[in-house]
């Protein structure tokens, strides 16, 4: 989990690149235009397996919310808010995806595991600094379509664990991603018919290679695993480590500070993750 929020960390930086030169639809559209392919050969490839009919309303709910909406909700979401508030709001996953655990009967979360989920959202919150968080009118609708899709990612964390327990794991995210990826290019066609690929530099070509092979079909695959393997509340902490992430980053390569308050930042949320790891979930009776 530490990788796929390494890999989700470095989308950031590396899509700012990227669109520079790219609309952020196109981009979108070009992210599940290749990944869901990718993925669909590496689950054929392993499971050979089509879903049966009653499984697939399952998989087209998990499109809509971890590809579908995750996809338009945050890239539309950025255009009216700021990235500190984008930051911000997106620590709302974990604690949605306990509740909805919780209501949903899917997962009893235990007071041990909400310690930990605490402790890493305070850790990520000295991170990113709530007080620069911008209360400004114009903000207000970006910042709800983010707040709209940490609760669709949470619940697609959350209800891939039925379907996880009927189906193979490259299956489920595979079928996932041709549902909502389908959804994503019908938006993005105003966009693609614009695009032209000629005229995008190499760098940016790398770009999108980097964001197709790591926080697409890995990240998204690797999290899938991780459900099937652990439990949604736990893999949605992890999703704590961007801020992290961003803030490594940005030191290596932007040349940002790293001071005392980060380093307390980054203690908070490994002793949040820890506690996480270590705390089974409590069985449903």
């Amino acid at each position: 989990m530490f990788l796929v929020q390494l890999s989700f960390g470095g989308f950031h930086v590396v899509a700012k690149a990227a669109l520079g030169h790219l609309e952020p639809m196109v981009l979108a559209a070009i992210r599940v235009g290749v990944g869901a392919p990718i993925l669909v050969w590496l689950a054929w490839r392993r499971d050979r397996l089509v879903p049966a009919r009653r499984d697939l309303p399952a998989l087209a709910l998990l499109g809509g919310l971890g590809v579908f909406a995750n996809q338009v909700l945050f890239i539309t979401g950025l255009k009216y808010t700021t990235a500190t508030n984008a930051a911000i709001l997106m620590l709302s996953i974990p604690v949605f995806a306990a509740g909805a655990a919780a209501v949903l009967r899917i997962e009893r979360v235990s007071a041990g595991r909400l310690v930990g989920i605490a402790l890493s959202i305070a850790g990520a919150l000295v991170l990113v600094n709530p007080l620069r968080f911008s209360t400004d009118p114009h903000a207000a609708v970006g910042n709800l379509l983010i707040l709209c899709n940490g609760f669709c990612y949470a619940l697609f964390l959350v209800l891939q664990r039925p379907v996880l327990a009927r189906l193979p794991w490259r299956t489920v995210i595979a079928w996932s991603f041709l549902f909502g990826g389908f959804g994503v290019l019908v938006v993005a066609a105003p966009a693609l018919a614009a695009f032209e690929p000629s005229r995008l530099p190499a760098a940016t070509w790398l770009c999108l290679l980097y964001i197709v092979a790591l926080p697409t079909v890995f990240a998204y695959a690797a999290s899938t695993w991780a459900v099937r393997r652990s439990s949604p509340a736990l893999v949605a902490a992890y999703t704590t480590l961007q801020p992290l992430v961003a803030a490594t980053l940005g030191a290596a390569f932007l040349g940002e500070r790293f001071g005392w308050a980060e380093g307390a930042g980054f203690a908070l949320i490994l002793a949040g993750l820890w506690r996480v790891t270590v705390t089974a979930p409590a069985s449903l009776s």
